[in-house]
């Protein structure tokens, strides 16, 4: 289902084929890393957002979608996800209407994160987001 591309103290790297099983998989290993990381209180957050984004690009692009844990430093501070995909075009917040069925996720990501942004990849881009370490 999923290739550990690499994994060391400070970052954890896995590779999930573009199926709707990688949302699940890629919630619970960023969940289970963060708990071995003793970061459990960014868990739930850095979950739904993960859930968000891997699901954005299995809705608007193909191929394998990347996602990328950094883990803090000794003084504490963010820790950095990274989700990407291979989809060259950033992705937008809209306004979604009551009756969409999608259109929260950016809205969600930039509420709860301390920072996010894009940046292009080859091939594609990657979406990233801070979240701040509580002390």
């Amino acid at each position: 289902m999923f290739c550990v591309t690499d994994t060391d103290d400070d970052c954890a790297e896995w590779t999930f084929p573009a199926e709707p099983g990688a949302v699940r998989a890629a919630r619970s290993l960023v969940r289970d890393r963060l708990g071995e990381w003793h970061l459990d209180s960014l868990g739930d957050i850095a979950a739904l957002l993960v859930s968000e984004l891997v699901t954005n690009a299995l809705r608007h692009a193909t191929g394998p979608i990347g996602v990328r844990l950094v883990r803090p430093g000794p003084q504490g501070g963010v820790l950095r996800v990274e989700v990407s995909d291979t989809l060259p075009d950033p992705p937008h917040v809209r306004a979604a209407r009551p009756e969409d069925e999608g259109g929260r996720g950016l809205r969600l990501l930039a509420s709860a994160a301390r920072r996010w942004g894009t940046r292009p990849a080859d091939p594609g881009k990657t979406v990233w987001f801070e979240l701040a370490v509580p002390r």
